[in-house]
């Protein structure tokens, strides 16, 4: 039945109802402690989820690298995953190993300066044992702070255009001259990284990530590598002779540290090979014959990389030759001293499971530690007090230079010294010039008869 009274006039819904003018609250809302609690909770909540749609966000940068085509710009890191991604499979292990260094390098001065950065030494974990090798470990295998590292880097990268910034070239610059230390690196090794970054902004320009290039604009020059070998360093065929002697002295007769060694040793000198072609000579490839020359067919070498590098994740990548086409050959003569000592290292241990004519104690590849240290315990031993902290013989690679100075020195056409060194005539001549003692006193001795001949 109608009461004739509009809703809106009801007791209570009215203003005049209503001393302060205010709508009453709905029924079941409190004010007090409970109303704060529920406030913390959804504040709490809606933080939570905003961290984790952030580090999604990061996740998806970290994981995306993009293709640097139209208006999105890529970040340094994300086109630096992209080029190794390019680069490695064409690279030995030895330059993918120099090329992690150089982006680790890049990277950490591409880094914008944002609060949370994390310290030097997990930065420099995170990008070298993580994110610049390949294949890249899965995400979740990673250590937490690793793993924390990681994305901030993300975030926080410059984009890869910043580089058209002199201030900022400059600064990448800089850091591939020095060393974690924050010395001044070798030449050499500035040189390397040097190199990567310039392939990787090739890349860039190539991809169409970059207009121009941002290196032609920065006055840089990295000291001059020295080429030429020190004339301190050749030993003479007696002092050779002493320091293999002293070789088999090395170590216990019983595990032969050094005895097992002698024909390594003996291959760099008499041979002229490099060491990871010593160390990959095997018995199928030599001929050793009792008396007279020998020879040996050298087509591959193994380079001590470090396992993480490699394809095989061995310590040792197989190559081939060095500065040759892959499967390509090199013939070298074997005096028949050489032969003998060959023979006798097979007679007495044998040859590896796969042929290899030395070896270490398990039957594996030599690490150079393992002859490195032989060698220098052997100077101890075989060279006089005046010469040990010389530079004499002191690496066993100058065993070798040894060997081409005392070729050139012998008379021997640079032509075939350098086919049985696996060089070319040009380099040979420019390393060794200046250990040609025959032909220095050759010459003298040729000018001074000249003058005689006007007296």
């Amino acid at each position: 039945m109608e009461t004739g009274v509009h809703p809106a006039r009801q007791p209570g819904c009215h203003p005049a109802h209503n001393p302060r003018g205010k709508p009453k609250r709905p029924t079941g809302r409190t004010d007090g402690p409970s109303r704060k609690i529920e406030v913390r909770a959804l504040a709490e909540e809606l933080g939570a989820t905003l961290i984790r749609a952030v580090r999604r966000d990061a996740d998806d940068e970290l994981a995306s690298v993009g293709t640097g085509h139209g208006p999105v710009t890529i970040s340094w890191y994300a086109f630096a995953l992209e080029y190794l991604d390019m680069r490695w499979p064409q690279i030995a292990a030895k330059t993918r190993n120099e090329t992690n260094a150089a982006l680790c390098a890049i990277t950490q001065v591409m880094l914008r300066d944002v609060r949370g950065r994390p310290n030097d030494e997990l930065l420099r974990r995170a990008l070298r044992d993580w994110a610049f090798v390949l294949p890249r470990p899965e995400p979740h295998a990673a250590p937490p702070d690793v793993r924390l590292a990681l994305r901030w880097v993300a975030r926080t990268s410059r984009p890869l255009t910043d580089l058209m910034d002199p201030a900022v070239m400059r600064a990448v610059m800089q850091a591939l001259r020095l060393k974690q230390d924050g010395t001044v690196a070798a030449p050499e090794t500035q040189r390397h990284k040097r190199m990567t970054f310039v392939n990787a902004v090739r890349y860039a320009i190539e991809q169409g990530m970059l207009d121009s290039d941002p290196i032609a604009n920065i006055n840089w020059r990295i000291a001059k590598t020295a080429k030429r070998v020190d004339p301190r360093v050749v030993a003479n065929p007696a002092q050779v002779r002493s320091l293999l002697c002293a070789v088999s002295y090395v170590g216990s007769y019983r595990r032969a540290r050094g005895r097992r060694l002698v024909g390594l040793f003996a291959g760099m000198y008499y041979a002229g090979l490099r060491p990871e072609e010593a160390v990959a000579v095997t018995l199928p490839d030599c001929v050793l014959p009792a008396e007279g020359w020998g020879r040996v067919i050298l087509h591959v070498t193994r380079t001590q990389a470090g396992k993480k590098w490699t394809d095989t994740g061995q310590l040792h990548d197989e190559r081939g030759l060095k500065g040759r086409p892959p499967g390509e050959t090199r013939p070298v003569p074997l005096p028949p001293g050489l032969v003998a000592i060959w023979r006798e290292s097979i007679q007495t241990f044998g040859t590896a499971s796969d042929g290899r004519l030395f070896f270490n104690e398990r039957g594996g590849i030599l690490a150079f530690s393992t002859y490195d240290t032989v060698w220098h315990e052997a100077r101890q031993l075989g060279l006089p007090s005046d010469l040990v902290n010389t530079p004499l013989a002191a690496r066993p690679y100058d065993l070798r230079h040894s060997a081409l100075s005392t070729w050139l020195n012998a008379g021997v056409d640079p032509a075939e010294v350098a086919e049985r060194a696996g060089n070319s005539v040009e380099v040979l001549m420019t390393k060794y010039a200046k250990c040609l003692y025959g032909r220095a006193a050759i010459a003298n001795h040729r000018i001074q008869a000249l003058l005689d001949e006007y007296d």
